[in-house]
């Protein structure tokens, strides 16, 4: 599974790196950004589908087999 952010959708609320921390981060204006290459570790997809589940702008895409 890997996650991404559409920078086109998000309003920098911060559910992703605050519900996946692991998976996202903050950049320097407050909006949600993907930790390392995007790829979900073994044991975090429920977490990815958390964030992605409460970004009120579905900013959040899951892809590969979520």
């Amino acid at each position: 599974m890997k996650v991404q952010i559409d920078s086109g959708r998000c309003q920098g609320h911060g559910r992703c790196y605050t519900l996946a921390p692991g998976l996202f981060e903050e950049d320097d204006e407050g909006y949600g950004r993907v930790a390392r290459d995007g790829a979900v570790p073994a044991g975090e997809e429920d977490a990815a589908r958390l964030a992605a589940a409460n970004c009120p702008e579905r900013a959040v895409d899951l892809g590969e087999g979520a």
